[in-house]
């Protein structure tokens, strides 16, 4: 029986995103980039233009998103909650990074989930004419956020793992990687995805009022031992676990993050000096935070490894 035909989507973004929308549209020809006026009045709020809105009636229409701070979640709210509206025959919103991910325990009373919160936000998209929206996240921070949203849309949950596992066959010690997790929690995210390569697992213990990064399971000895967990802010914790393998002998430590946050430029923790490799041989992240790419583009240790191509096929289905 013959595939049925791909279908065709007109792709908006957000300025942030342009670069990334670009590599997007460039993986198939059943995708079209369509543009927004992002202007503000003088009072600092949004002042929206959808271009071309009369062309999406009855066509596929998808957005991509960057909240990266509080003030960019607004202006893009107001566009995917109009976009569904214009008679769309389906309506995809792609967010790479789930922002407020990590802040999703309350620990004790007046602990505000602000994952919830950004859920239920985006549980209230409208539908479209083809029914509810499907939202398109990768690597979520904890895994129990999947059910945070409502029946109203359609969460899909991607990874980029596969991009990792593509790069480190092309390294020339591809045979001698070892995969690490600094905590229980990267393992049972990741091991499933990665269990044809030897294991280490770490864990944080705690002495005195310091809490040290131990080795729990497994050998770095003699080994390429690559760290990989889902997202990266100050970088202490990949910094904690590199010293303790290099300490039982690991002959190189590079680490793998979807997210590549960075807050306050902690990524200089990480940079090679002087063209000098240091603790890190390679450190990889992909796209999701664009602004974090544009700032270390060409900055030894890192790779960038894109989402688009997972993007687009997850656009077409």
């Amino acid at each position: 029986m013959a595939k049925p035909p791909k279908k065709n989507v007109f792709l908006f973004y957000c300025a942030e995103c342009e670069e990334l929308a670009h590599k997007v549209a460039a993986q198939s020809d059943s995708i079209t980039l369509q543009t927004i006026k992002w202007r503000t009045f003088d009072d600092g709020f949004p002042n929206i233009y959808i271009n071309n809105a009369q062309d999406l009636r009855g066509n596929h229409v998808a957005f991509l998103a960057s909240f990266s701070h509080p003030g960019a979640i607004f202006e893009q709210i107001s566009v995917i909650y109009n976009l569904p509206r214009l008679f769309a025959a389906s309506f995809t919103l792609v967010l790479p990074f789930f922002p407020t991910g990590s802040f999703e325990r309350m620990e004790e009373e007046g602990d505000v989930a602000t994952a919830f919160t950004m859920a239920r936000i985006l549980s209230n998209i409208p539908i479209s004419r083809g029914g509810p929206t499907s939202v398109v996240i990768y690597d979520i921070h904890a895994l129990q956020e999947r059910f945070y949203f409502g029946d109203n849309v359609l969460p899909l949950f991607e990874t980029g793992i596969p991009l990792l596992k593509q790069r480190l066959q092309q390294l020339p010690d591809a045979d001698d990687v070892v995969i690490a997790f600094p905590d229980d929690g990267a393992w049972k995210r990741f091991h499933k995805q990665l269990d044809h390569y030897p294991v280490v697992i770490c864990t944080k213990v705690r002495e005195e009022n310091k809490r040290i990064v131990r080795i729990k399971e497994g050998s770095p000895a003699g080994r390429h031992v690559v760290i990989v967990d889902d997202l990266v802010q100050s970088g202490g914790t990949l910094i904690e676990c590199q010293k303790v393998l290099a300490a039982h002998g690991a002959a190189k430590v590079s680490a793998y993050v979807t997210h590549g946050v960075f807050p306050k430029q902690s990524w200089k923790r990480f940079l090679h000096v002087n063209g000098m490799e240091t603790s890190f041989s390679y450190f990889w992240i992909t796209d999701s935070c664009p602004h974090t790419v544009k700032t270390i583009a060409d900055k030894a240790p890192f790779e960038v490894l894109s989402l688009a191509g997972s993007i687009a096929d997850a656009l077409v289905i």
